[in-house]
């Protein structure tokens, strides 16, 4: 049967979105407490406007963080440091409006809830978490995310050295690739929206933006032609960008730190959670799983989804959906998942090593596909191949 053709969108955003902002702190002083007090429990929330940074949540550690200096650090290294953008790290009101984790939730992540489970670490919350893998990219990544990602960290590279001295911190854009069946065939549009400069010619920024930004990214992969679409700052001017230009707050930016929309999402964002909440944790281990399951051949595309109950030391429920490409049955590839990972909440930071301060790296161009984080080793697929016999 032909294979239909059809088109698929991702998005990406950069490192200075005032969301990703929100993100990046929030995961900044995640860091700092875990970089003293691995135990600690920090589930923090930022919010950004004019010349504003507000911090919130619940943070039980043993720690001091100074929260002034990594909010007004992460302000700095993402590049707010004039006041004509409307934050400046050195002149915004930081307020801090943090305080302890309930006692409520501590009882079940610490294990002292209920009896059947005293002295086993419980879900930090309930919900459902979803891992992703296809063999589209050699990071067994969806290629729009992909592709948006790395345009967005070429531009940031082009700011940052000052290659093209009129971008500001705010961007954002997505890529449009024509598919046939689940193989990616052409890029058919790029939108990129990048702040700027006051004064300077949209003709300079579209030309700029396009050469030495989309194309050097685009043209090696063989699938840009002369037909693909751009368009750059389609309003025709990005000045007021920002927290100045829109309010920014932690977790908005779910799909554009996963996989771009393709494969579902539980909805429970990553950022400003440590790893007892199983939002992160989990999602971060079915994505380990779903890569495991791709680097043993055992199919061409996975999707895992792992649920709990909050206080609960197991997941409720382990499934597989491989989109009619698995080598071997579901069930059975669902079978040897839970004789290989440990899906308990401690297993899982276990094997992945969670407790350690590595996190703002994450909140900005994607949780996944990114090799120096441990969910994205493939050492489990020997494993794999062994408990299928």
């Amino acid at each position: 049967m032909k294979q239909r053709r059809f088109f698929f969108t991702s998005e990406s955003v950069g490192e200075g979105h005032p969301d990703k902002l929100c993100d990046q702190i929030s995961d900044a002083i995640l860091d700092a407490c875990l970089q003293e007090d691995p135990q600690s429990r920090v589930a923090c929330e930022t919010f950004a406007s004019t010349s504003l940074v507000l911090i919130g949540g619940e943070i039980t550690t043993k720690t001091f963080v100074d929260f002034q200096h990594v909010v007004r650090d992460v302000a700095k290294d993402v590049g707010y440091t004039d006041p004509a953008y409307g934050l400046d790290y050195q002149s915004m009101a930081v307020l801090d409006m943090i305080h302890s984790q309930s006692p409520d939730i501590s009882q079940g992540v610490s294990g002292s809830g209920l009896e059947e489970y005293q002295g086993q670490q419980g879900a930090g919350d309930q919900g459902m978490m979803f891992g992703f893998a296809c063999n589209e990219t050699k990071e067994f990544m969806p290629l729009p995310i992909t592709l948006a990602h790395q345009i967005l960290i070429r531009a940031t590279e082009q700011r940052k050295t000052r290659t093209i001295p009129w971008l500001r911190p705010d961007a954002k854009t997505q890529v449009t690739v024509e598919y046939e069946g689940h193989k990616p065939i052409r890029i058919d549009t790029v939108v990129m929206s990048h702040q700027h400069d006051d004064g300077i010619a949209y003709k300079t920024i579209k030309e700029t933006i396009i050469d030495q930004i989309i194309r050097p990214i685009l043209e090696p992969t063989g699938l840009l032609d002369k037909t693909a679409k751009y368009f750059i700052n389609p309003t025709g001017r990005f000045v007021v960008g920002g927290p100045f230009g829109d309010t920014g707050l932690t977790g908005r930016k779910i799909i554009v730190d996963t996989y771009g929309g393709m494969g579902r999402h539980g909805g429970g964002a990553f950022s400003g959670k440590d790893p007892t909440k199983v939002d992160r944790s989990a999602a971060y281990m079915a994505r380990y799983v779903a890569k495991n399951i791709l680097a043993a051949q055992l199919a061409e595309r996975c999707e895992v989804e792992l649920a709990y109950a909050i206080g609960v030391p197991f997941p409720v429920s382990v499934m597989v959906d491989t989109f009619g490409t698995a080598a071997v049955p579901e069930h059975l590839i669902e079978a040897a998942i839970t004789q290989v990972f440990d899906l308990s909440p401690a297993g899982i930071i276990a094997a992945l090593d969670l407790r350690r301060p590595m996190y703002r790296k994450t909140a900005t161009y994607g949780h996944f596909g990114r090799g120096e984080f441990p969910w994205e080793k493939t050492d489990k697929a020997a494993e794999l191949t062994r408990a299928l016999g």
